[in-house]
């Protein structure tokens, strides 16, 4: 296992801002399970929205393919 991983904007995975598939790649899971989460917590909680903009603000950007 890498130790060097950081959690960054997957910007080559993306659907808005990245912030789902660089979720995934982090903890090496599939996208779309973290965007269900997202998604229902959206609708369900409403505080899903604010997370995944606080995380759109201050997680970088990550645009190299190989990390």
């Amino acid at each position: 296992m890498n130790e060097n991983k950081r959690f960054r904007r997957n910007m080559h995975n993306k659907v808005v801002a990245g912030i789902c598939s660089g979720l995934a790649d982090y903890f090496n899971i599939n996208v779309v399970l973290i965007r269900a989460v997202f998604a229902a917590s959206f609708i369900f909680a409403g505080a899903g929205l604010g997370l995944y903009l606080i995380l759109w603000i201050f997680v970088p950007k990550n645009n190299y393919l190989n990390y």
